[in-house]
């Protein structure tokens, strides 16, 4: 069972094997609708628009608010500060969390309700679990940024998250928190792997913000590996990335 919807402003894929597939998948879209409308900040009635308009107080955020809000805080404290998702405006904008979080509650959800393989794609964001119909390992690949209609990496997830942050494809939409005006053009994309999707994506980000020194960055990190794209087209990748390009079945 497979379907794709445009929900958060990206199209989200699922596809889930076993019985009770249908149920579990419309659960999952279900739930990055709901993410959708308290985080989204193109929308004046979701609650992260009412926090940013001064209009709820903390007291008044939901347990959801207060959980992004402070794994944002780790990642920022665990990333000398290159992950915040306070604007150069002062505004608020969670995204940079809300994403990858929303993806690993979805999984939760659908391995709750039985199925033990399925794949979920949200904008380039990645959590897998168990094997494709063909009973093989879940592949990803990985795009060529300057031509993005061709794979330079297949990579196999093994259970684990991955994440990509990069700006070929949605323009220079993250930034440098200590330089805001400094140009991130040194390199184009940087995908992480990780123990889930939410520890791949909220390193991914700040990696990205840090420049070439990104994937150095990735390397130290305990758990997390990672391969990166600079704007010469020469890819950079950890030590342990390779685990991730060779199947187990």
């Amino acid at each position: 069972m497979k379907d794709t919807r445009a929900i958060m402003g990206m199209p989200i894929t699922i596809e889930v094997r076993g019985e009770g597939a249908r149920e579990a998948m419309e659960s999952a879209f279900a739930y990055f609708q709901s993410v959708d409308e308290r985080f989204s900040t193109y929308k004046d009635t979701s609650e992260i628009s009412q926090i940013n308009r001064g209009e709820l107080v903390e007291s008044q955020w939901s347990d959801d608010m207060c959980e992004v809000f402070a794994i944002a805080k780790r990642t920022m404290a665990e990333s000398d500060g290159y992950f915040n998702i306070r604007r150069p405006d002062g505004s608020i904008d969670p995204s940079g969390v809300v994403k990858s979080w929303a993806i690993k509650n979805a999984a939760e959800l659908i391995a709750k309700a039985g199925c033990a393989d399925f794949f979920i794609d949200a904008g380039g964001d990645i959590a897998v679990s168990g094997t494709d119909e063909n009973e093989n390992d879940w592949s990803i690949g990985i795009r060529n940024p300057f031509k993005r209609d061709e794979i330079v990496k297949v990579m196999y997830p093994k259970g684990f998250g991955v994440a990509t942050s990069g700006s070929y494809i949605r323009g220079a939409h993250i930034y440098d928190p200590h330089d805001p005006k400094r140009a991130l053009d040194e390199i184009v994309s940087i995908t992480v792997v990780g123990p889930d999707v939410l520890e791949a994506d909220r390193f991914a980000t700040a990696a990205f913000a840090m420049g070439p020194r990104g994937i150095r960055f990735i390397e130290k990190m305990p758990d997390l590996e990672g391969y990166m794209i600079d704007r010469n087209g020469i890819a950079t990748m950890t030590s342990g990335f390779g685990f991730f390009t060779t199947s187990t079945s």
